[in-house]
């Protein structure tokens, strides 16, 4: 597969009249949805995509073709230096793309592909959702979410030299659980292979949640908080973009601007880019080929670097070179962000502990329908979903009705009082086109002044 995948990265790029780079995505992947403990839907792709990038005097075309014959890949590449040329044309002056990165020496391998979860076997998401619908039954409960795995391998060959292959797998679980009132309780599970998924433990963490109390309500104001896992990793995802984008911070956009080498985090604020560490979904090299390698962000609670793909480095100059976080060949026009981001963890033992200081507050399962009100403060709003309880005297107590919050990821994380000690991956798995598996590796947390809003 791997040869076969090259080659054709290298047949396509025959076609370019030009600088430019092919990259090859093949994909397989399998997409299983449930409700109200039954299966839903069911999607099963097999897809190779050849993308074909051209550069011309600065400017960049692109094209795209999953018709693999040489008249379908020459047409894709006369497209792809059409619309660099007639880019060049409109601007009337050189662009800001500036060339290909060479060839590394190596590319360091990793551990992030799984020969079972490569299969896509559908029997695997049928057991896990077998074992989803028994635990569902067994507590009275209607079951909802999904199952999805997937393989993917990349191959990118450029005018520069660059000849590689890439293949990662990943798999993913959600549960959530409802009683006959509507109360809902959740938990998911993410890994590069589908055995390290405990399909029947999942769904009894979601079903804890369930508790059969009625839900409080609580007022708005500023409550000390404990975040899960999940709810933490969603606040994390966010942040790369809105602080560590290096295109937004080159252009006085980023969170950031202004503020590299200061504090802005509690001293216990350990967060990196680690493609390699375990747990994560690792990656070889980013889609202009440039390696991946780990890239801390903030040490000890201080601001040190942002993210970087080709062009946002040399928009940013000063000697900056990519730092392996091109989302698309060429760059994305929204520019990099980090995809491994990893949270070291503290001392705490779990929630409970962290919980046990609290003498009123709010325990928060996850964190759902984030948007940004203000880029440069990191100020969010969004809703707790799917598990938020009262913490009463040093315990999660009672279930609470979900709330609004608007509160700013930087705040919470200067805030932040106390980790768990174990970390875990959190992703959202939601593929809208092509599949790119990602996560953010995080222990729990809690922290002082959880800006409640409704």
């Amino acid at each position: 597969m791997s040869a076969s995948t090259l080659e054709l990265a290298q047949r396509a790029l025959g076609h370019l009249d030009g600088d430019g780079q092919a990259t090859v995505t093949r994909e397989r992947s399998l997409l299983l949805r449930y409700a109200r403990s039954a299966p839903t839907q069911a999607t099963d792709i097999d897809d190779t995509t050849v993308s074909l990038l051209a550069l011309h005097d600065g400017h960049v075309g692109t094209a795209e073709t999953n018709v693999l014959a040489d008249d379908a890949l020459r047409d894709a590449a006369r497209r792809a230096m059409a619309a660099a040329r007639a880019a060049a044309d409109a601007a009337g002056a050189a662009g800001d793309h500036p060339g290909l990165p060479e060839p590394p020496a190596a590319y360091r391998t990793h551990e992030g592909y799984d020969l079972r979860t490569a299969r896509v076997d559908p029997a695997g998401g049928g057991a896990a959702l077998g074992e989803v619908f028994a635990v569902a039954a067994e507590r009275g409960l209607e079951a909802y979410g999904a199952w999805t795995t997937g393989a993917v391998e990349t191959a990118i060959a450029s005018t520069a030299g660059i000849a590689a292959v890439d293949r990662v797998t990943d798999a993913y679980l959600k549960v959530v659980l409802r009683d006959e009132h509507g109360r809902t309780g959740w938990d998911a599970r993410a890994a590069v292979s589908e055995r390290d998924i405990d399909a029947a433990a999942t769904a009894r963490r979601a079903a804890a949640k369930v508790t059969g109390q009625e839900p409080a309500e609580l007022p708005p104001g500023a409550y000390p908080v404990v975040l899960d896992a999940d709810a933490v990793g969603g606040l994390l995802e966010m942040l790369g973009w809105l602080a560590f984008n290096g295109l937004a911070h080159a252009e006085g956009r980023g969170a950031l601007d202004g503020r590299l080498g200061t504090r802005i985090a509690a001293p216990a604020i350990n967060l990196s880019d680690s493609p390699r560490y375990a747990g994560t979904l690792p990656r070889a090299f980013d889609f202009e080929g440039v390696p991946k390698a780990p890239l801390p962000l903030i040490q000890d609670g201080v601001a040190h670097r942002v993210v970087h793909d080709s062009r946002s480095a040399a928009r940013a100059g000063g000697g900056a070179r990519s730092t392996g976080h091109a989302l698309a060949p060429g760059g994305s026009p929204h520019g990099p962000a980090p995809t491994n981001l990893v949270l070291i963890g503290g001392g705490a033992a779990d929630v409970d502990e962290l919980a046990a200081p609290v003498e009123r507050g709010i325990y928060v399962t996850r964190l759902w329908y984030l948007n940004v009100v203000h880029p440069k403060q990191t100020l969010l709003t969004g809703t707790t979903r799917d598990g938020t309880f009262l913490i009463e005297d040093g315990r999660i107590s009672r279930p609470l009705r979900d709330v609004r919050f608007t509160d700013s990821v930087l705040r919470i994380l200067q805030e932040t009082e106390a980790l768990t000690a174990s970390s875990r991956l959190v992703s959202e798995a939601e593929y809208y086109g092509r599949r790119f598996a990602s996560g953010v590796v995080c222990p729990a947390l809690r922290a002082g002044g959880f800006r409640v809003t409704g």
